[in-house]
């Protein structure tokens, strides 16, 4: 868990002065853009979408469709907001999953892959979830193919790893988690969940 103190040195997005969004700003990750196949959005024409839709202090994060963001305004079905908005900018659908930066902190200092082998070879993911999964009603998934590992399942997030030594591939990990779950979630490499929240300044893997 986060811990109460000092989180203004753990996330530095958490110092709430000049550009940096506060702990309740959204975070907006999109499904299947600018993958191998997929539709190409350049950030910044995301961006423009975002901030005519009303947000402030919009950021993106990488090429890979994170977008840092003030809502305009309460909204409980605003994932759904922002894909009809994204859907009149670029000209196609978009499946969008919304957290907020709290809620990243709150997964990072959880610190889910602390057991995990520190080695380069070893590649971490994040699969973010559209609906939290209740208790009774949790995601079972079957053993995952060769070089890949489940390491935890939350009620909204799978985190997983691919050790490239052991005939890994990032992509037979991707096809697994999409035919079990469906196109209900979008993963995200470790290393760009910790950019998101400002604890990660490496490229991403």
């Amino acid at each position: 868990m986060v811990e109460g103190g000092g989180l203004e040195n753990r996330f530095p997005v958490f110092r709430n002065g000049g550009s940096n969004p506060s702990p309740s700003a959204i975070v907006a990750l999109l499904r299947g853009i600018n993958n191998v196949g997929s539709k190409r959005v350049t950030m910044a024409a995301l961006k423009s979408a975002f901030e005519a839709m009303g947000f402030t202090k919009v950021k993106t994060v990488l090429a890979s469709g994170n977008v840092i963001a003030e809502p305009p305004r309460r909204d409980a079905h605003l994932a759904r907001t922002i894909s009809k908005g994204l859907d009149k900018a670029l000209g196609f659908p978009v499946v969008i999953i919304t957290r907020t930066i709290r809620d990243l902190m709150a997964i990072a200092g959880s610190e889910p892959f602390k057991d995990a082998p520190s080695d380069p070879r070893v590649q971490q993911y994040v699969t973010f979830l559209v609906k939290k999964r209740s208790a009774r009603s949790p995601v079972e998934l079957p053993p995952p193919p060769k070089g890949a590992r489940v390491v935890r399942i939350d009620p909204g997030e799978i985190y997983s790893l691919v050790d490239l030594s052991r005939g890994g591939r990032t992509p037979d990990l991707m096809r697994f988690i999409d035919r079990n779950i469906g196109p209900v979630g979008t993963t995200r490499n470790w290393r760009t969940v910790l950019k998101i929240v400002g604890t990660d300044k490496g490229p991403s893997r």
